[in-house]
């Protein structure tokens, strides 16, 4: 590939000549020496470089890297993982994947799958010698040289005995390609975990497929872990041997060296010359790659593509994409076979080049080779609407320097970044705060920090804060403020409002109560009076009072906004409320005058919204927590209650309503913390549809009435479209940030004017557009 502007010209020494590939975590670069010798340099993305635990990891490559070096792996030439921006520089050798191999002329004979199968049973075995396990061979790490197969990207290896960078949660690796163990517990994953991959990459490079493909890599990770290998086209002994690598526990698969025994007993002979090797650098930049789009009746359009070039194709809806390469294709000179397609990103490749890509799956897809399965992404369909003129993808953080007000954000202290934002978007802006942030309205269209509100006291620091922003109404930005003490007290909550041009106070009230939230409903802004039972309105703009409202004393209350209705949930504070068989209350209020009616309702309820009328909660009845379950809420009963009528209707969702609950349309959604979302209905209880994500400590969906679809973005800054009413996973998303454990909070997304706004709890806030998910940001 072409350098870019922005590619460096050198990286320690070694003169950059051209660019070999593109992952999420990083680029690489062919590269030479002062000698003239070439290697293949991979450098950190610098988003990535300040991250101590992705620096670990990154030495840790390099050492396993040394560690096994040899026949059939790429030596390192040099490395300074200390440096701004890490970088590695191996052995440059000329040759190209497995997975560009059966892109270009399809799956393997037979008799060439003798020297790949024993090549690698050797890698592997030289591999673990050294004490590493690989922990991602898949065809696109699988190097096709003159003098064999030779392993590559040891990014997310580790040493058998270290487990200490495994412990975070994550499970990485490439799900077509993982163990069982690798997605159920990586801390456990050994090298009976390389086994199972080594069997899965063989069935792809004799069929053409994976053992265990799916539509997703969510089912695909499913099927792994649950179903029996798909090894339809593997003749027996093969299929014997190949079954025996994919059983589901380590110590049913077998050892290398009797590994090695029965591959020479069940592949022939290879003939002559083997696999092919790689063309010359000159046949390769020669070699286009021919895509055929059919776009209507006697309409083509033919797209070519240098090798490692990307391409990516849209179709409209019942539209035919023809590939004349690929995995599947027929090299044969006959006419290629259609295959209808879903919206997919297209996958990249290098030809005559080690390709270090640095790819991590979080049980989903990414990273710069998408041979493998990978979730789809969207093309530009009538579904979504475009973005305003001017508006361009970007990414900043909450800590942005602003251009007005107090420029600067609150200073940090011991480490506490601060984040868990608090967002609201209105007309062409995003207006924010959250732990340790102070308010900030933020340009929706280029990301730039318009103003930041000083309203702070001058000492606070950011673990000592707290603004959320309520909502915008009248030109004025609502915003409920806390000052930590950090004494044993109750600390005073603030009503503060700003000007949303200017960011100036316009005026301040303090909460009365911390019983009774503050809300913005309509035209007005619900506050506590010091009394603790009355709830006044006030005009947002000028703090004049509206009308006052008794509220259920010795109750918590939590107000909602459901279309022209207005409605205060209020939970019994008492610690033996379930013991007295307490009930919870909902406030039906009338925005004009405050005039309302009270219903109750189950003491464990949750009010997520209203449904032709009637008041829709999800209730947990259930007397013990389920410590199997984690942290997610299971609620075994749906309450449709209409407060007019008084009828009621009880529905039983079972497990399928476990999750955090929000009413979207017709379609009651739960959404776990591992990214599972179940559907169901809310007037039956009857699942609707059940769909995976890999996105991790999802938060709050953000719906779009529009295009009925709805997002979800994780605590990465991962992002998931999906439709509404059949559950289908449009597209996902690569993780914006690292995982913050220090930082409480919940990620956020919203869609505004025809783009998405998203925050992840670190306080990155980016912005991007749903029909192209993947275009680049720019620095806001």
């Amino acid at each position: 590939m072409p350098l870019r502007s922005d590619d460096p010209r050198s990286v320690g020494g070694y003169k950059v000549v051209d660019r070999l590939g593109n992952g999420g975590m990083g680029v690489v670069y062919r590269a030479r020496s002062r000698s003239g010798r070439e290697v293949a340099v991979k450098v950190v993305h610098a988003q990535y470089a300040q991250d101590a635990v992705f620096r670990s990891r990154f030495r840790q490559e390099i050492d396993a890297v040394r560690k096994v070096s040899g026949a059939f792996t790429a030596a390192v030439v040099d490395a300074d993982p200390e440096a701004e921006r890490p970088w590695m520089a191996t052995q440059y050798v000329p040759g190209r994947s497995l997975a560009q191999r059966i892109r270009d002329q399809g799956p393997l004979l037979l008799t060439e799958l003798r020297p790949l199968a024993l090549g690698l049973v050797e890698a592997l075995r030289e591999i673990h010698r050294a004490g590493v396990v690989h922990r991602d061979l898949k065809p696109a790490n699988v190097l096709i040289a003159d003098d064999g197969p030779r392993v590559i990207d040891f990014g997310i290896s580790r040493a058998a005995e270290n487990l200490a960078l495994t412990e975070t949660g994550q499970m990485i690796g490439t799900p077509p390609f993982m163990s069982p163990e690798q997605l159920t517990d990586a801390r456990t994953a050994g090298p009976a975990s390389d086994v199972f991959s080594l069997g899965t990459l063989l069935v792809f490079a004799l069929t053409g497929r994976g053992p265990f493909d799916a539509d997703s890599p969510y089912l695909t990770a499913y099927r792994v872990i649950h179903d029996e290998p798909v090894l339809d086209g593997v003749d027996a002994p093969l299929r014997t041997v190949l079954g025996r690598c994919l059983a589901k526990e380590a110590t049913d698969r077998p050892g290398l060296d009797e590994l090695a025994q029965e591959f020479e007993a069940a592949l022939p002979e290879p003939e002559p010359g083997g696999l092919p090797p790689a063309p010359r650098r000159e046949e390769a930049a020669a070699a286009a790659t021919e895509v055929h789009l059919d776009t209507g009746p006697g309409e083509e359009i033919r797209l070519g593509a240098e090798p490692g070039e990307e391409i990516r194709l849209g179709t409209k809806p019942g539209g035919e994409v023809r590939l004349g390469t690929g995995p599947d294709a027929d090299p044969s000179p006959r006419p290629a076979r259609r295959r209808r397609l879903r919206p997919l990103l297209a996958a990249t490749g290098t030809v005559g080049a080690l390709v270090l890509g640095l790819t991590a799956y979080l049980l989903g897809p990414g990273g710069a080779d998408t041979t493998d399965t990978a979730a789809p992404a969207p093309t530009p369909t009538s579904r979504w609407t475009a973005p305003p003129t001017g508006w361009k993808p970007w990414q900043t953080t909450l800590f942005a320097t602003a251009a007005a007000g107090t420029r600067r954000a609150l200073p940090a202290k011991d480490g506490h970044n601060g984040g868990a934002p608090s967002c609201q978007v209105h007309g062409k802006d995003v207006y924010c705060g959250g732990s340790g942030v102070l308010p900030v309205r933020v340009d929706g269209r280029t990301g730039r920090t318009v103003w930041r509100a000083g309203i702070a006291p001058t000492t606070t620091e950011r673990d000592r804060y707290y603004a959320g922003v309520l909502g915008v109404r009248d030109g004025t930005v609502l915003v409920q403020q806390t000052v930590f003490s950090g004494e044993p007290v109750v600390d005073p909550v603030d009503l503060i409002a700003l000007d949303a041009d200017t960011g100036e106070r316009l005026w301040t009230r303090r909460v009365g109560s911390t019983d009774i939230a503050p809300a913005v409903t309509g035209d007005l802004v619900l506050t506590a009076e010091p009394d603790g039972v009355t709830v006044t309105a006030r005009s947002p703009r000028t703090g004049a009072e509206r009308w006052s409202l008794p509220m259920p004393a010795g109750h918590h209350c939590v107000f909602t906004t459901a279309g022209a209705g207005t409605y205060a949930h209020c939970r019994p504070v008492t610690r033996d409320a379930k013991a007295a068989n307490a009930e919870s209350r909902v406030l039906v209020v009338d925005r004009a005058d405050g005039s309302g009616r009270t219903v109750e309702v189950p003491l464990d309820s949750v009010l997520v919204g209203v449904k032709q009328g009637a008041l829709v909660l999800v209730v947990d009845n259930t007397e013990y927590t389920d410590a199997t379950r984690g942290s997610d809420p299971t609620y075994d009963t749906v309450l449709l209650l209409d407060p007019e009528a008084g009828t009621r209707v009880t529905t039983k969702p079972g497990e399928n309503g476990r999750g955090r609950a929000a009413l979207m349309g017709s379609v009651l959604v739960f959404t776990r913390s591992n990214g599972q979302v179940t559907a169901v209905s809310p007037h039956t209880g009857e699942l609707l549809w059940r769909s995976r994500t890999s996105l991790e400590r999802p938060g709050e969906p953000g719906y779009d009435a529009a295009t009925d679809t709805f997002y979800l973005a994780s605590a990465t800054g991962r992002v998931a479209a999906l439709d509404r009413l059949k559950g289908t996973l449009l597209w996902e998303t690569l993780p914006r940030t690292t995982p913050t454990w220090s930082v409480q909070g919940a990620s956020w997304v919203a869609p505004h004017e025809g783009a998405l706004v998203a925050a992840a709890p670190d306080g990155t806030l980016f912005s991007l557009d749903p029909a192209h998910p993947d275009r680049e940001p720019v620095s806001g």
